[in-house]
């Protein structure tokens, strides 16, 4: 009877000497390297500013941050990646307002959802577009823009990186504001678009601020106005859309971090913390401000969240109105 009382004690006594090594195996999160999916191709803005971000990342977490690219369907394909990542938090994606908010609405069949699938971790900030007209047409206000199309019906054409994309809807939206017609034009991507506005092939775009700002400095495009609430830091000097009249119009691709949905909220709160105190690091200011992102006013998860569910909300509106559809 002593011997299993003995042996009993032996146990139990073994058993709560583990506990703190569990315990601290549980808190050790990182203990391994994390990746980054940048659902896009290398070489763009967005895949330097998850590069930037990830390389700072590392002062502020006790492991790596790998970059992978996973490029594809407009962001698709990167973001069903991680959306059937195990939910770790060691999978992380640099997304989106294509995969995490105009997806959604614009392919007939995606296999995950822009709020079911993942958690959020940090809003990192938006990219203002701005409408840009060609020298040629002879507006040079928003106001005067809109009198000038309807005038002369038909004859203004916008150039967009291809159906759906935020030039494209930024358009749309425009259009059913404003009672104008602006004729789309979609091309494959930003450089095509832009080479033909830039020749006179087609009269104007809602391009993003990064892409026409040294054309605008140059002369060669005209800026009429910033699409967001708020004039954009990179070109301050232009008014926006809303400041002309048109109250309530304000577009941009944003961009967030977001993990697989099921990731743990303590992980989640080491997360957004490192990625926080990234975000303020000189280095990365610098880098976002020259290529024109504005901050995220709140950077919280819980703010991520709220704006990813409005804006999936918002284009599904406009894609209907677009009648824009993608196998």
């Amino acid at each position: 009877m002593k011997k299993r009382i003995f042996l009993s004690a032996l146990a139990a006594t073994a058993v709560l000497a583990g506990l703190p090594t569990l315990s601290a195996a549980a808190e050790s999160f990182p203990s391994k390297p994390l990746t980054l999916v940048i659902p896009y191709p290398p070489g763009g803005p967005t895949d330097a500013m998850a590069r930037t971000l990830a390389s700072e990342i590392s002062n502020f977490l006790t492991q790596p941050m790998i970059v992978e690219n996973r490029a594809g369907a407009n962001g698709n394909i990167g973001a069903e990646h991680v959306a059937r990542a195990a939910p770790d938090g060691y999978t992380l994606m640099f997304g989106t307002s294509g995969p995490l908010a105009i997806n959604a609405s614009l392919y007939r069949n995606l296999n995950y959802d822009p709020i079911k699938s993942y958690a959020p971790v940090v809003n990192v900030g938006y990219l203002p577009n701005i409408l840009v007209v060609h020298p040629s047409v002879p507006a040079k206000t928003v106001p005067e823009l809109v009198a000038y199309s309807k005038k002369n019906p038909g004859k203004l054409t916008f150039a967009s990186s291809g159906s759906g994309a935020s030039s494209h809807l930024a358009g749309v939206m425009f259009n059913g504001l404003a009672g104008t017609d602006f004729m789309h034009v979609p091309y494959k991507g930003t450089g095509p678009a832009l080479s033909d506005l830039l020749g006179g092939h087609v009269t104007m775009s809602f391009t993003d601020v990064l892409t026409a700002k040294p054309y605008v400095e140059s002369g060669k495009l005209r800026a009429l106005g910033v699409t967001t609430a708020k004039r954009s830091q990179a070109l301050p000097d232009v008014p926006t859309v809303a400041e002309q009249g048109y109250a309530g119009y304000d577009v941009s691709v944003f961009f967030g971090i977001v993990a697989p949905a099921g990731t743990p909220a303590d992980r989640i709160a080491t997360l957004h913390k490192a990625f926080a105190q990234a975000l303020q690091s000189e280095k990365v200011k610098a880098l976002f401000a020259s290529q024109g992102l504005e901050a995220a006013p709140d950077s919280s998860p819980q703010a991520l969240g709220k704006f990813i569910a409005q804006e999936k909300a918002k284009w599904a509106t406009v894609v209907e109105k677009s009648g824009a559809q993608v196998n």
